[in-house]
Parts: structure tokens; C-alpha cells; sequence
């Protein structure tokens, strides 16, 4: 089982699963969860892969036990993140992120810290506009702040046009897994993404966009693979 441990950042508490490496000697992992998602959605992942190397799975802001506070951005998650590996201090780290988490790794790998050794991006495209649309809030409690999605999901509909020079700025070696034909995603803009970045190597696991939680055991499998070259 992962331990929990709580980052302050501000004045803004972070919830975060850790599950401790017996042989620490490899670069830690910090991951990254989609929109409406908690750390918990990393368990199968993680607790595979911490069998050599430490990993972190952080609940975003307004997601999960981590503090709710109202605003949300792109930039808010990202500046987030930076002061929580800051927090952590344990020098680069190999950062892993699913769709809205994917697009928050890119920002954090983009930044000058030099907190990034690699960066692995599951199922996300270079963003380009689509026709505006909110979905309807699930009925009950739920494990995120709505509020969360109104605010971001606009900024996912219209990007914001500074995304080419956020990706250009990225340096650390990344590995992009595409869900293929299955998936919602138009592939041919995680293509693109793949060829606007500096060092990227692309491949597809044709399960859709969750490829983590429809195939863990290929996903760990290229993951591993990435993290060892």
C-alpha cells in the first residue's frame, strides 16, 4: 500500500500517494492524472513500477484530497506541480501524465527548473481548437471540484496560442503513447506533437485514450522500456 504524504504550497495543501523504492539508486517517478481523476488512478502503475524506483502520485488542485480552492488553470496546475517537486526536493524526476495531466507535465517540462529527465505524455495531442462544449455535471458527490471543469475546459477548447512556444521549450526526452483508433484524440495531433518536440520517440497502444487502466501491463511494459534507455 502507498503511503500519503501532504505537500504545502502557499496556502494550499497536496495530497500525494508514494509508494517507496527498496533500491532507490533509479530517478523517481511523479505522475499526473486526467481531469476528473485522483492519484488513486496511477495504483496499478505505480505499484508496479516502484519495484526500482520511488513513485508519486499527486492529486491536482481541485481534484481528489488536495485542496479545492476555486480557480483553476492550465498554469495554476503547472505552477503547482513546480513548487511541489521544489517541496520534494529530489532532483530530476522522470514525469508521466494522462490527458489534462499530460498537458500540465508539458508546462512543468517547459519551465526552466530543470526539474524534467523525462517526460512521458499518455494520449494527449498538440492542442488545437474544437467547437466549444461543456458536458453535463454527473448526478452526486463527486471526487473533483465542477468548478474545476467549467473553468479548464474552455481553455482546452480554445488553446491558448503560446502552446508552440511552451512545446518548443521542452528539451527532456519524451515518450508520447497514443490510444490509436479508439480513442477521441485525433491522432494525427499527437503525431504532431511527437514531430514539434526537440527529442520524441511515438507509440501507439490501440486502446483508446485510457490506455493505463485498459492495458496496464503494455503500458508499464513501453513505460519501463522509456525510463531504462
Amino acid at each position: 500500500m502507498p503511503a500519503l504524504m501532504d505537500i504545502v504550497v502557499g496556502d494550499l495543501h497536496f495530497a500525494l500517494r508514494v509508494w517507496q523504492a527498496v533500491d532507490e539508486y533509479k530517478t523517481p517517478a511523479v505522475l499526473l492524472h486526467a481531469t476528473g481523476k485522483t492519484a488513486r488512478d496511477w495504483d496499478v502503475i505505480a505499484s508496479d513500477l516502484c519495484a526500482e524506483r520511488t513513485v508519486y502520485a499527486v492529486d491536482l488542485r481541485g481534484h481528489g484530497a488536495s485542496d479545492w480552492p476555486g480557480t483553476y488553470s492550465l498554469q495554476l496546475f503547472a505552477q503547482d506541480v513546480i513548487g511541489i517537486l521544489d517541496q520534494l526536493d529530489i532532483g530530476t524526476v522522470d514525469l508521466g501524465g494522462h490527458s489534462l495531466g499530460g498537458l500540465v507535465a508539458c508546462r512543468v517540462a517547459a519551465e526552466p527548473q530543470g526539474h524534467v529527465r523525462k517526460l512521458v505524455l499518455e494520449d494527449i495531442g498538440f492542442p488545437h481548437p474544437r467547437p466549444p462544449g461543456l458536458p453535463d455535471r454527473p448526478a452526486g458527490d463527486l471526487p473533483f471540484d465542477w468548478h474545476m471543469v467549467e473553468q479548464v475546459r474552455p481553455e482546452i477548447d480554445d488553446p491558448d496560442p503560446g502552446w508552440a512556444d511552451i512545446v518548443d521549450r521542452i528539451t527532456a526526452p519524451t515518450l508520447l503513447i497514443g490510444g490509436g483508433a479508439p480513442s477521441p484524440v485525433p491522432q494525427e495531433h499527437v503525431a504532431e506533437l511527437a514531430d514539434r518536440l526537440a527529442d520524441a520517440q511515438l507509440t501507439t497502444i490501440a486502446a483508446g485514450h485510457l490506455v493505463h487502466e485498459t492495458v496496464p501491463d503494455e503500458y508499464l511494459r513501453t513505460l519501463i522500456a522509456f525510463l531504462s534507455e
